[in-house]
Order: structure tokens, then C-alpha cells, then sequence
């Protein structure tokens, strides 16, 4: 499966679910001054998320151009040591503006992965923010998802929520605990699962990452409630394409 066609794949089963499709914004940021680089799918539905702008839908799909080339949300450090992080990349993603939120977002992403792209149940596990009881429970009781492949991360970056379960795309702005979707790409592949000792490995790469905002991060660090929950999500690209195209490393 070509990326052309996830990514048409991608747009369209969204577009069926009542997202309008919203083209990818510039890379430059024209009237965000916090952001070198568009670095997320969800930087030009910054304002709607803020509750200061209006838009005539209240669902989006898009697949946004990305650069990553510096700072610490962006994982440049990262970029020529594993099978999965660039510099430039395209993100799938899907948001909801005060619309659905945590039941809907969980349901499409894995129904569009095992359902849509067909990707075997076994071989994906799944992470939640530690305190997310409600996202746990989704997974277990309406998805079905095993216990044992469904992980609790805490704020394991040494902070409060300094997790990799918590998103935020820069240091003020919208944020709020995630949870994301993990898919195994086998044991000859060195690393372990999210929250051991070996997850930095390639084995076990993150695929789809869905962000429930609720917050809006202050200087202070105060987390302000946003005027609507809402929904950010994101899948790379490369990512899903590699594993589509039967590979491992999205280089190859």
C-alpha cells in the first residue's frame, strides 16, 4: 500500500465520519509567534482549541507537514538513532472541537487500523495517562483490549505532567493526557514495551497518539481548563507506511 494511498485512506474514512478535510497549513507559522516550524497536525487549529476562533465545522482531518528541528518537545535529538524519528514528515490526524471526545476518538483510530488497514489485533498494545481511569476503561470494556496490553504511564520525565503520556506542543498553550497506540514489529528486533528499561528500542514503535485537550498550559505552568474538551490526534505517515509496505525502518 502506497503512502499516496493511506493517506487518501486516511482522509476519506474520516471524511465519511463527518470531518471536513482541512489542507495542510505552511510549514511557517504566520501568526503564531511560540512556533518556529509547524511541529504538530494541530498547530493551525491552535485559536479553536482556545476557544477564540470560530470555525463553521466542529470536526477536521488533514495531513499536515511537519518540521522538528529543535527544542524539547521535538525529538530532534533523536533523528538518526532510531527507524522512526525525522526532521521532516507528514502527520495524519483527526480533531474534534468541543464535539466528540475520548469514546469516539479511541473507536476511529482502531477502527481504522484493524478494520480499514487491517492490521492484526495481537501485534498492537496500547498506553494511558496513569490517572486517565476513563481512557483505561475504554480501552478495556468497549474496545476490548487485554489488560496486559493496555499500559499505564505516570509523569516519567521528572515533573508533574512531564510524561510521555502527557501532550503539550510547546511550553504554554493547549494540552492535555494522551493515549497512544503501540504496534510490534517483531522479536528479532531489539527494544521493549512502552515503560521498560528497553523502550527507546525499534521493536515496539508508536504509531497513533490521541490527545484529549483540556487544558491550556500558563507560563506559570498553571493548567487552565480549556472552554471545551477536544480532541487532537496523530498518526505518522512514514510510520504506518512502513509497516503497510511489509518494513521496519520508515528509511527504508
Amino acid at each position: 500500500m502506497k503512502s499516496a494511498e493511506i493517506r487518501s485512506a486516511f482522509l476519506e474514512y474520516f471524511r465519511e465520519n463527518g470531518h471536513e478535510v482541512v489542507p495542510s497549513s505552511s510549514l511557517v507559522p504566520h501568526d503564531d509567534p511560540t512556533l518556529l516550524f509547524a511541529n504538530a497536525g494541530m498547530n493551525q487549529f491552535k485559536e479553536t482549541f482556545l476557544g477564540r476562533e470560530q470555525r463553521t465545522y466542529r470536526r477536521a482531518t488533514s495531513s499536515q507537514k511537519c518540521v522538528r528541528a529543535g527544542g524539547k518537545h521535538n525529538d530532534l535529538e533523536n533523528v538518526g538513532y532510531t527507524a522512526r524519528h525525522h526532521t521532516f514528515f507528514e502527520m495524519l490526524g483527526n480533531f474534534s472541537f468541543g464535539d466528540y471526545f475520548k469514546h469516539d476518538a479511541i473507536r476511529f483510530a482502531w477502527t481504522f487500523l484493524t478494520e480499514k488497514l487491517q492490521l492484526p489485533i495481537e501485534l498492537l498494545c496500547v498506553t494511558v495517562y496513569e490517572s486517565d481511569g476513563e481512557a483505561y476503561n475504554i480501552w478495556l470494556n468497549e474496545i476490548g483490549v487485554a489488560a496486559e496490553n493496555i499500559i499505564r504511564i505516570g509523569d516519567n520525565k521528572g515533573a508533574p505532567y512531564a510524561s510521555d503520556n502527557f501532550w503539550q506542543m510547546g511550553d504554554t498553550g493547549p494540552c492535555g493526557p494522551c493515549t497512544e497506540i503501540f504496534y510490534d514489529h517483531g522479536d528479532h528486533i531489539w527494544g521493549g514495551r512502552p515503560g521498560t528499561p528497553e523502550e527507546d528500542g525499534d521493536r515496539f514503535i508508536e504509531i497513533w497518539n490521541i490527545v484529549f485537550m483540556q487544558y491550556n498550559r500558563q507560563l506559570d505552568g498553571v493548567m487552565k481548563p480549556l472552554p471545551k474538551p477536544s480532541v487532537d490526534t496523530g498518526m505518522g505517515l512514514e510510520r504506518i507506511s512502513a509497516i503497510m509496505q511489509g518494513g521496519h525502518s520508515n528509511y527504508d
